[in-house]
């Protein structure tokens, strides 16, 4: 079955690994650090914004080359969901839920779900 390791985990909302911060909490295809829990606590605790959104990191804080140095980061969490998608997709199949179902529920064809989770060519 596959699972995720350290080199795919990272919080999803920050990007940093596991060894940046204390702990890591998965769900299904996010991962959030204690860090960030402690950020949206506070957020919360200060009530809304205005704007319903508030991003972290602060990308308008960042200059042009810390900008440059974290866009691998961001595009490595593609990876971390793709990963996640897998290992979900696999326990579908643990449990005898047929291709058909799971490319149903993810808006696409039973072959085209095989074909990209099976692992068989």
């Amino acid at each position: 079955m596959p699972t995720l390791t350290a080199a795919t985990t990272q919080c999803s909302f920050c990007l940093k690994e596991p060894h940046e911060v204390t702990q890591i909490v998965a769900g299904p295809g996010v991962f959030i650090c204690n860090e960030c829990v402690d950020l949206c606590g506070q957020l919360f605790a200060d009530g809304p914004t205005g704007t319903g959104t508030t991003e972290v990191p602060y990308w308008e804080s960042m200059d042009d080359g810390q900008l440059l140095a974290h866009l691998p980061r961001v595009a490595s969490v593609a990876t971390q969901v793709e990963d996640n998608l897998h290992a979900w997709v696999q326990r579908a199949r643990d449990r005898g839920i047929s291709w058909a179902r799971i490319g149903q529920a993810l808006g696409t064809s039973r072959q085209s779900a095989w074909g990209r989770f099976s692992g068989e060519d």
